[in-house]
Parts: C-alpha cells; sequence; structure tokens
C-alpha cells in the first residue's frame, strides 16, 4: 500500500528531499490516484496555512521506480538546480535487479534512442535516426541469485525510460518489467529500480550534497533474503 505521508529525507527553505515509492506517479498520476508532487503540497501547505507553496520538480522517475529526489521550494533554486542538470552536475546513481546471469563484472553501454509516444515506450536505433538521442549507463555487478543479477548503475544522460530500454536491449530486462520483456511476475506497481543515490551543489550554499537509501520494494527484498551471507 503506498503510503500518503511523504517520506522526507532532508528539508531546508530551498530543497527538499523525499523518497519516492514505487508505484506513485511523480506528477499527475490521475484524478483517483494521489501524486508525490500533490502529497509534498498537501504537506507543505499544513506546515504554513493560508500560504500557496512552491514546488519544483527537478527530477523524475517512472512511476513503477522507486528511489530518491530532490526538489525545489524556491523559484531560485529550481533554476539552479535545473542548471546543474543540464550541464550533467547532479550525480544520479540506481540498483538494477535484472532477469538473467550478467556474465561481465561491469560495462558501459552507449545507444541512441528513440521515443514512440503513441505507446509511451523508446527502443534502440541506430545513430543516423532522426530524433534520436544518445544515451549513456555504466554497471557493475553487485550480485547474483537464482537467475537474476544485481547491478549498480551509474547514469550520465536522462532519457525516457533509459535504463529500462537498454538493459532489455542488453538482453537482461528489470526484473517485472514486462512492458520491456520480462518474464518474471512481480508486483504490478513495481519493477527492479531503485535510483538509491543522488549528489547535488546546494542552490544556495554551494555545498556538495549525497543522499543514499536502500529499497524497500519487495522484489528487491525477495532477491536480498535469498542471497547468501
Amino acid at each position: 500500500m503506498i503510503r500518503r505521508e511523504p517520506e522526507i529525507l532532508y528539508e531546508d527553505s530551498q530543497i527538499l528531499v523525499c523518497r519516492k515509492e514505487a508505484g506513485m506517479a511523480v506528477q499527475s498520476a490521475g484524478i483517483r490516484q494521489m501524486d508525490l508532487e500533490s502529497c509534498l503540497k498537501i504537506y507543505l501547505a499544513g506546515k504554513q496555512p493560508g500560504r500557496v507553496p512552491y514546488l519544483g520538480i527537478i527530477q523524475r522517475l517512472d512511476q513503477p521506480v522507486e528511489g530518491v529526489l530532490v526538489f525545489a521550494k524556491t523559484a531560485e533554486a529550481a533554476a539552479g538546480l535545473s542548471r546543474q542538470l543540464q550541464q550533467g552536475k547532479i550525480k544520479k546513481e540506481y540498483l538494477a535487479l535484472v532477469e538473467g546471469c550478467v556474465w561481465e563484472g561491469a560495462g558501459r553501454l552507449e545507444d541512441y534512442l528513440e521515443k514512440d509516444g503513441r505507446t509511451n515506450t523508446s527502443r534502440v536505433v541506430s545513430c543516423g535516426t532522426a530524433g534520436a538521442k544518445k544515451a549513456v549507463l555504466e554497471y557493475e555487478k553487485a550480485g547474483e541469485d537464482e537467475g537474476k543479477t544485481l547491478l549498480k548503475i551509474r547514469l550520465f544522460t536522462g532519457r525516457h525510460h533509459q535504463i529500462r530500454v537498454q538493459l532489455a536491449h542488453l538482453g537482461h530486462p528489470l526484473a517485472g518489467d514486462k512492458k520491456y520483456g520480462a518474464r518474471m511476475a512481480a508486483d504490478s506497481r513495481a519493477i527492479g529500480l531503485c535510483a538509491v543515490k543522488t549528489g547535488f551543489y546546494h542552490p544556495k550554499t554551494g555545498k556538495w550534497m549525497e543522499f543514499q537509501i536502500s529499497p524497500k520494494g519487495e522484489i528487491f527484498r525477495e532477491f536480498c533474503k535469498n542471497m547468501p551471507v
């Protein structure tokens, strides 16, 4: 069950860092569904009754993905963080649980992705394809058990469904990600992907800040439970 109270990891006058649960959209989930943006605005409004809170969305995660996100509480902070995002200064690391055994201990994937707006999917295409965007990530093997592999992912670009598409193209779709060819049954609200770390320069003080979490999703719990100590 998705909690309605946001899990706040850090907050000051400029920024707010929180955990997004798998199954909750960052924005505009629908009339009957609470999204994270609305949840945080309700939280902020409760702290300052009578004022309309400002909340700037800097990062996004797909609805079935859990992880840590930073939001801006002022327009100035939003501009500063967005500039860092465009310049590739915001650090993003993930844990990905994929199907099959990944034999290489580490690797780098460089592909070109094309988005299909009609199906809300992306696919790997040749570099000369019109509208295709370069996608880059690095992975490191972190564990393996019963036909699944845990990977640490360092993301260098932020393309639509990037990790999901590139790993599926490699032959190792994320556990539970039926949209990209996964075979394993899983919670329909979640896939084997968690944004475990983000790092950035504070938009006002300039201080480097990092925040890290551990996955809570059932997919990860089952895998970790079976891992040898």
